[in-house]
């Protein structure tokens, strides 16, 4: 039981957070319980078929392959994989945390999980080309290659940021 409330610590606190707001003003009591349950129906939505693609993942590709091709000594060809299935992905960013665990258990390296990340939230196909039609070509080629860079960047720099210890311990939290 102790368990249970260290591991739902911060989530019983939200409840016990909007109880309270609910009980001073009702009216932002209603409304919080309103976007609770959206983000509920959003996320049910969501979830159940990125835990199919991560189901079909698993037993598709074997560790073997996806250390060849996304893991450590991959290069260029793991970066571009990565970046691409960010890139083809859909769906709100927490859907790509169990991908991204999902491709650290298989062998994927730090840098190239750190794109599929960033690729997945700033340079989604169909976000690209809404953001053409609404905004511009010219503007959305702007920032798609400040987005690129920023990601590459960032990808390097945490990868770097990271001593050995800690990188093994973000693979040894993904083998759980």
């Amino acid at each position: 039981m102790k368990t249970f409330f260290k591991r739902y610590r911060l989530f019983i606190l939200l409840v016990l957070a909007n109880i309270a707001i609910g009980l001073v003003l009702p009216e932002i009591g209603e409304k919080s319980v309103e976007l609770t349950a959206q983000n509920l129906l959003e996320m049910l939505a969501v979830i159940p078929p990125i835990f199919v693609l991560l189901g079909l993942l698993d037993v598709w590709v074997d560790r073997a392959t996806m250390m060849k091709y996304t893991g450590k000594g991959s290069g260029l060809k793991g970066i571009l994989i990565a970046f691409l299935l960010g890139s083809a992905a859909a769906g709100p960013l927490y859907a790509a945390f169990p991908v991204a665990s999902m491709m650290l258990r298989k062998g994927s390296s730090l840098r190239n999980v750190f794109i599929f990340i960033g690729a997945w939230s700033t340079t989604k196909i169909p976000m690209l080309t809404f953001e053409a039609a609404s905004l511009g070509l010219p503007f959305t080629l702007v920032r798609l290659s400040l987005s690129i860079i920023g990601i590459f960047i960032i990808a390097l720099v945490t990868e770097k940021s990271l001593n050995a210890a800690q990188q093994s311990e973000v693979y040894k939290l993904n083998q759980e």
